[in-house]
């Protein structure tokens, strides 16, 4: 009868397996001191495993002055340091191969595929968008600056067959752009652009709620602004953010809202994109951040903070702005992605006796720790119970 119950609940959670975060990579831009030229604290790669609460470092890139990017696609992530281009396995973080592509800024991938965009400073490019083998980094494609963007470019979106392009010329002071490339990866063709206005000049991030595309602006630096662009029509708004006297530091989305802080301060506000409101409602959270990343599977939102010579670190917030937990990490953490897997977590599991004192929530992921779970219905020896956190 006890392995009856068991199996019966094995097959039970199967039928409603849920995604869970595996672990949240941080690639650490480390500290490259411009002025001696030295690479102080090189760039890393490290791992949080939010059931252990544990973060260990994966890797190290001794030669590169800073990192741009990191993106999770099957088995393997791939990364973004200074002038290279990085494979890492997914499961054992063995780098697989390596190429060289300076400027190298934002990755982004499509099927067998790998785009990347590239800027830097004081350095002219006759491609900004390239698209290399995602098999073994080959060079495939690239688009000059007369059949593809002209100018420095950042951020990337895929949708379906296109591949948009946030175009910001970011690097050449005075002369910031705020267009939107059109890239059909089916046909390899530059479709279009699409200029987003005076208003949204200098692009700093570009998000998707799948519906439309949304950039945050920093303009000439004494402003900042957020741009709605429709992927239906490819019409556009931008709204100026009153409160706004300096470019934005850091944004994500959040749900179905939009969050940004501005440069140089610790106020963190939340803003609505169907109101296309001129300010956002200032939340609960007091802490200048480096990086926002939100994990849409908990609903928690990831925040880095760093002094850029010295410590990294991240704090965890829940949807009610409240701090759960909080680990170390390497300098300046500027991306993190995030290793969605789905399973019950209970499978390994349903012939083990009752000594095992195993427990799970009710989606069958184990709990590995209960310092940051909600008092609620658990599972523990076979039984529902309820976890207190009072």
């Amino acid at each position: 009868m006890k392995n009856f119950f068991y199996l019966f609940l094995f097959l039970t959670l199967n039928v409603f397996s849920q995604d869970y975060v595996h672990q949240v990579l941080i690639l650490n831009e480390g500290y490259y001191n411009y002025t001696d030229s030295e690479i102080v604290i090189p760039v890393t790669i490290g791992s949080y495993d939010p059931n252990t609460d544990v973060y260990t470092s994966l890797d190290t890139i001794e030669q590169a002055r800073f990192a741009s990017d990191i993106v999770i696609d099957g088995g393997f992530y791939y990364v973004a340091a200074d002038t290279l281009l990085l494979k890492y396995d997914l499961t054992t973080n063995e780098l697989l191969n390596s190429t060289s592509v300076p400027g190298i800024r934002n990755i982004a991938i499509y099927q067998d595929k790998i785009i990347i965009t590239k800027g830097e400073y004081l350095v002219d490019y006759s491609s900004y968008l390239q698209v290399y083998s995602a098999d073994d980094l080959s060079l495939f494609a690239e688009l000059d600056t007369i059949n593809g963007p002209k100018y420095a470019s950042q951020n990337l979106i895929v949708r379906g067959d296109i591949v948009y392009v946030a175009i910001n010329n970011g690097f050449e002071w005075g002369n910031e752009k705020g267009i939107i490339g059109l890239l059909d990866m089916s046909s390899m063709q530059y479709l279009n652009e699409f200029d987003l206005g005076s208003d949204a000049t200098n692009i700093d991030n570009m998000m998707t709620d799948g519906e439309f595309l949304y950039t945050v602006n920093n303009k000439d630096w004494t402003g900042a602004s957020i741009s709605k662009f429709s992927l239906l029509d490819n019409t556009s708004t931008t709204v100026n953010i009153a409160s706004a006297s300096t470019g934005c530091g850091t944004s994500s989305f959040r749900g179905d809202k939009l969050i940004y802080q501005i440069s140089n301060t610790s106020e963190l506000f939340e803003w609505d994109p169907v109101l296309l409101n001129d300010n956002g409602t200032l939340l609960d959270i007091n802490q200048g951040f480096y990086d926002l990343a939100y994990d849409k599977t908990n609903q928690y939102l990831y925040a880095s903070v760093t002094d850029y010579t010295s410590y990294g670190m991240v704090y965890i917030y829940n949807n009610q702005n409240d701090l759960v937990g909080e680990f170390n990490c390497g300098v300046s953490p500027g991306t993190m992605a995030f290793d969605i897997r789905n399973s019950t977590g209970i499978s390994n599991y349903v012939f083990k006796t009752n000594n095992d004192n195993l427990i799970f929530d009710l989606k069958g992921n184990k709990i590995q720790s209960l310092k940051n779970v909600n008092s609620g219905i658990y599972i523990q020896n076979g039984k529902k119970v309820f976890i207190s956190k009072k």
